[in-house]
C-alpha cells in the first residue's frame, strides 16, 4: 500500500530553532530518508518552496482565477511530502513518527488510491 505523508510546519516554531539544531535535524532526516529509500519503503520525498512562491488556480463558472499564494489562511503550511510503501495505515503511522517534523507542525498520513484501478474502471 502507498501512503503520502504530508508534512505541515508552523513557520514560527521552526524559525525558533537555532540554525545548528535545524541543520542537525534536517541532516538526520535526510539520512533516515536515505535508509528508508534503500529499504524500498520511501518512494519519493520533496521539500516545497514557501507558500509565498505558490499560485493557486480555481475555475468557477468556466472562468480560471489565479491568485498568488495559498488560498487558506492557516498557521501551518505544507512544507513537503514523502511517498512511502507500508503494510497498512498503522505501519505508515509508525514510519511517520520517525520523522521529527510533527514537533513543529503535523504529519498527515493519507493512503494513495490506485489511479490505474480508476483508469480501468473508466476505461480511460
Amino acid at each position: 500500500m502507498k501512503f503520502l505523508l504530508l508534512i505541515y510546519i508552523d513557520p514560527e516554531l521552526l524559525q525558533s530553532l537555532p540554525p545548528q539544531e535545524y541543520d542537525a535535524q534536517m541532516r538526520g532526516c535526510l539520512l533516515h530518508a536515505d535508509a528508508l529509500q534503500a529499504q524500498g519503503t520511501l518512494q519519493m520525498a520533496q521539500k516545497l518552496r514557501p507558500p509565498a512562491t505558490a499560485r493557486t488556480l480555481r475555475t468557477r463558472d468556466g472562468q480560471p482565477r489565479i491568485t498568488d499564494g495559498p488560498f487558506a489562511e492557516t498557521r501551518e503550511i505544507l512544507a513537503g511530502f514523502n511517498l512511502i510503501e507500508a503494510a497498512d495505515a498503522e505501519d505508515a503511522m509508525r514510519i511517520a513518527r520517525q520523522f521529527p517534523w510533527a514537533a513543529y507542525g503535523s504529519i498527515e498520513v493519507r493512503e494513495v488510491e490506485d489511479l490505474q484501478a480508476e483508469r480501468a474502471r473508466l476505461d480511460a
